[in-house]
């Protein structure tokens, strides 16, 4: 059952290092199966006041995507993320 990460991207405070944050993520992402669904979409909201700038990437389970998160090459990225970001960030099972 394929795992999907969603990320609210609530504010970048240093878009340059973002920047590199997104680029280098992607690619350990792909290790582990990771694939990009969604980055930086602003969605059409129908109703209620949910604004968010969306990033949705889906792994084929829920290991694989535990295992990208909790890996010795995302730890350094992870920081570099908090440094220049404020996310929310979950994962969630599909059906």
């Amino acid at each position: 059952m394929a795992t999907y990460m969603l990320v609210q991207i609530r504010g970048v405070s240093d878009p340059a290092g973002f920047g590199e944050y997104r680029q280098q993520a992607g690619t350990t992402m792909e290790r582990y199966g990771g694939v990009l669904r969604v980055a930086g979409a602003e969605p059409d909201v129908r109703e209620g006041d949910w604004r968010p700038t969306l990033v949705i990437i889906e792994f084929p389970n829920a290991e694989q995507a535990r295992a990208w998160y909790d890996s010795p090459e995302y730890q350094p990225l992870k920081v570099l993320r908090q440094r220049c970001a404020a996310v929310d960030l979950l994962f969630v099972d599909g059906i």
